[in-house]
């Protein structure tokens, strides 16, 4: 059983790492917001956009990542 939670593991570990990778970072759109861009329909719909997707993905994997951090350094699996 701790095999198959460690392999788990591992995938969210590099499906986190992908997807913190592919994310822009946030000072690209600063010219944009400045200049009054960011009122276009990307601006308001951004959390149905594929950025929004990766914001969302990313807040799941890390929640995904801490409970499997505790998970495996509980003391049940040393029996």
């Amino acid at each position: 059983m701790r095999t198959l939670v460690m392999v788990v593991y591992i995938l969210v570990c590099v499906a986190l790492t992908a997807i913190v990778l592919m994310q822009e970072g946030k000072n690209a759109g600063l010219g944009g917001s400045i200049s009054g861009v960011a009122d276009t329909y990307w601006g308001k719909n951004k959390g149905r956009s594929m950025e929004g997707m990766l914001v969302t993905l990313t807040r799941v994997l890390a929640a995904v990542f801490i409970i499997l951090s505790v998970v495996l350094n509980m003391s049940f699996w040393t029996k």
